[in-house]
């Protein structure tokens, strides 16, 4: 990558990725395989598992997971399907599970919970030649940091938590993510490639027109960048204290909120620092996105549905202490934060319908766009496949 001098903007023209890596549906199926199939995948916050037996499903491409607690407290991943004839074990995608086995709902065979192992048959006689230690339910790795479960279809798969985040996660230190409630969880589908989603959260260009309401709780976005070493002249304002300079939120703004207000929460073990740059994030391909708030943290994830279109799927933590005081306005967040997801959501699927255009090969990165540039190595080292 050419960057200008010791500033974060391309110096060069980049071309983008081919358009048809945006709809092909031999090219999703290969992403499914090479990249879904390969990373850690966010499920979920552990304690959105509400006890033992609490359950939630998540689909990745066409691959149905469970996630749950088991009679012990303790977190496994399986996936859905019953080693008899495939029947899916949990319908809902959150619950909790009625009996202390998986029982499948189809011809009765279960499961425990702690191992997967079938415990019994509903024939009245197995065959002589049926081994049941052979049958039991299909584990999938998981792992937990600070509270985030992750899970991978990678039977090879080695937990590395040093390459977990591609955005690094130090700057989320001082957040108590793991000790965080979730206090609303909220999932839409959008009709457009996975990719186009997350190369709209790593630039700013559309900002302004876009994100009106963002722009002016964040100034720097209205110059339609998200770092100020994004400006030709960074070296000149790095003394600046102008919020429209620095990336914090305006003057009088606390958090992401309609208002601006933190509402009297701000988290306490956040530093002067933390509270003053307004937002600090952390990224793991192909996910999730978290962001740290002074009032709260907001956790992205992002799952395939098809070629065209994904389920994003968004939680939002409070501290206890927050949730329980009814003087705050919970929503005052939440809908601030659904509204810029719903525009962006619009933007990138405007930007999908434009991509079938036979005249349309590729589109040209230019200098803020460097962000995509990184995501879009990566998509192609994960496939491997030339630059």
């Amino acid at each position: 990558m050419s960057l200008s001098d010791d500033g974060n903007a391309l110096s060069e023209s980049v071309q983008s990725l081919p358009s048809n890596w945006y709809y092909d549906d031999k090219f999703y199926k290969k992403e499914l395989s090479s990249i879904w199939s390969k990373n850690w995948i966010y499920a979920c916050h552990s304690n959105s598992l509400d006890g033992p037996r609490a359950y939630q499903t998540i689909k990745i491409g066409t691959q149905s997971i469970i996630v749950l607690r088991d009679r012990n407290g303790d977190l496994r991943a399986y996936y859905n399907t019953c080693r008899h004839r495939g029947s899916a074990l949990c319908e809902e995608k959150t619950g909790k599970l009625k009996t202390p086995v998986f029982l499948c709902p189809y011809h009765q065979w279960s499961y425990s919970l702690e191992d997967g192992r079938l415990i019994k048959t509903s024939s009245f006689k197995n065959p002589d030649n049926f081994i049941k230690e052979d049958y039991g339910l299909f584990k999938v790795k998981l792992q937990e940091w600070r509270g985030c479960i992750f899970i991978n279809l990678d039977e090879e798969s080695e937990w590395d938590i040093d390459n977990l985040f591609q955005r690094s996660a130090n700057e989320l230190k001082r957040f108590p993510i793991e000790d965080m409630k979730v206090g609303s969880v909220w999932k839409k589908t959008i009709k457009c490639n996975w990719k186009s989603f997350w190369e709209n959260f790593n630039e700013c260009l559309h900002c302004p027109n876009v994100h009106p309401e963002l722009s002016k709780l964040v100034p720097l976005f209205s110059k339609r960048i998200i770092n100020s070493k994004d400006l030709p002249d960074w070296r000149e304002k790095a003394s600046s204290e102008d919020p429209k300079d620095k990336g914090g939120l305006r003057e009088g703004a606390e958090t992401w909120s309609f208002d601006g207000s933190a509402q009297g929460r701000i988290i306490k073990t956040l530093s002067s620092s933390d509270i003053s740059r307004g937002q600090l994030y952390a990224s793991s391909w192909p996910s999730v996105f978290i962001g740290g708030y002074a009032d709260h943290v907001r956790i992205v994830r992002i799952l395939p549905v098809g070629p065209e279109e994904l389920e994003l799927s968004v939680e939002w933590l409070f501290e206890e202490n927050t949730l329980n005081d009814p003087s705050y306005d919970i929503q005052n967040v939440i809908e601030f934060a659904k509204l810029v997801m719903m525009q962006d959501g619009k933007a990138c699927e405007i930007n999908q319908l434009g991509m079938h255009s036979k005249a349309f090969e590729h589109g040209i990165l230019m200098p803020e766009e460097y962000l995509l540039k990184r995501f879009q190595d990566w998509i192609r080292v994960q496939l491997d496949l030339p630059g």
